[in-house]
Parts: C-alpha cells; structure tokens; sequence
C-alpha cells in the first residue's frame, strides 16, 4: 500500500522552497508568541492553554493540514501531471494511501512539534498541558490531512474549500453556532486533550467516544473515496 518512489516525489512537492516557507510562517510565530507572552506574563496554565488552543489547534494545525492535503495531489492534478502518475502500474489506494501518510507526517512535523516546543515554553508543560495539545494536534493532523486530500482530489479548489471549513465554519459557525462544534475535527482533537489534562483547562463539545469515532471514521471515509475519485479520474483520463 505505501510506495517509496510515489512518497519521495510527494516529499519534494510539499517541501519545496516556496511552499517550506509558507508551513513553517505559523510553527514560527506560534514559538515567537509564546516566547513573547511567557516574556510578559510568566508561567500560567490558563494562559498556555488558550493559545495553545486559540492558535495551535484553531488555525495553525488546520491551514498547515490544508497546505499539506491539498498539496499533496492537487497540483499534480491541476497540471495533468498525475496522468504519468496513473499510467504506472499502481492501485489506486497506493497511491492515495502514500500521499496521505506523507501529508499526515508533513502536517505533524510543522503542528505538533511547534505545539509541544510552545507549551513547554508557555508554562513548561505544567498540569500536562502542553502534551494535551500536542497530541491534540497529532489526532487532529490525520483527519484534516485525509479530508484535504480529498478535497485536492475531488475540487480544483480544494485550497479555498479547505480555508472555509478551516476558519469559517470550525472558527466561526463553531463559536456562534453549538451543533456545529459536533462537526468540528478541533472539538474532536480537543476531546482527546481534555482527556489527558482533565479538569476545566481543556473543554471539547465532544465525548471522547464518540470524538474517537468520528475521526477513524472521517478518516477511512475520506481516504476511501479519494481512492475512487482517483479512478475515476483516471476513466476519464482515457475517455
């Protein structure tokens, strides 16, 4: 299912100068701003766990899962490259599967790890916070990453859609409107933290059951689906 040569090539897409620049801009003013805050207000849980989870998880994770999904087959569609691609004796799910293991690691290395640098300089992972939301970030990267893929797969916009559902409907139908949080990949990745952190730091809409659920579930769906867009595409292709 995993293949090296459709992986190093998806590597070199996503990490190329321009696009490297632009995963690492948030990773970068995460680590800025918490330097800055821990600077002006010292060691506090309340404040770690707000920005880890205003800006971390709320914006940063979801538009690096947007560049990283997207960029992983869109542009390769956009340009008719992916024909060459298709023309090889490859299963579809293989090629899908691969590009989404290597969008996943793209998405945890540029989220995840400025998440877990950023609490430890926020409040040195005090009640277990900083952990929380890196894992958070870690579980979240895997659903946006397969539901971005999808959409590069399916939308010659994926770009725009995926920053819609990112900061419109998680940041703002999430705020104003409650239901909307049940369809929130950040209120599922927030289960999983208020689960390791407890208390009232950490609150999700969303029982840890049914966050568990969702995200294996949106997931495989994604990922399956994708793997018959691309053969459909495919079908076309040769029509």
């Amino acid at each position: 299912m995993y293949d090296p040569t459709v992986a190093r090539l998806t590597y070199r897409a996503l990490l190329g100068r321009r696009r490297a620049l632009i995963l690492g801009a948030l990773p970068l003013l995460l680590i800025v701003l918490s330097v800055a805050v821990r600077a002006l207000t010292g060691a506090d849980d309340q404040t770690a766990a707000d920005v880890l989870g205003g800006f971390a998880i709320a914006t940063m994770v979801p538009i690096i899962g947007v560049i990283a999904g997207t960029g992983a087959i869109g542009p390769e569609i956009d340009d008719g490259s992916v024909v060459y691609l298709l023309s090889k004796p490859l299963k579809r799910s293989a090629i899908i599967f691969t590009k989404l293991i290597v969008a996943i690691a793209v998405t945890m290395v540029f989220s995840a790890v400025p998440t877990l640098i950023a609490g430890l300089i926020l409040n040195g992972n005090g009640q277990q916070i900083a952990v929380a939301y890196t894992v958070a970030a870690l579980v979240s990267s895997i659903a946006y990453s397969a539901l971005f893929l999808l959409l590069g797969t399916v939308s010659r916009h994926a770009v725009v859609f995926g920053l819609v559902y990112a900061l419109v409907w998680e940041a703002l139908f999430g705020s104003l409107v409650p239901g909307a949080r049940t369809l929130s990949v950040q209120q599922w990745s927030l289960a999983v933290a208020h689960k390791i952190v407890g208390g009232d730091l950490v609150t999700s809409d969303v029982s840890l059951p049914t966050a568990t659920v969702l995200l294996v579930a949106v997931t495989v769906l994604a990922t399956w689906y994708a793997g018959q867009k691309l053969r459909t595409l495919k079908l076309a292709g040769e029509e």
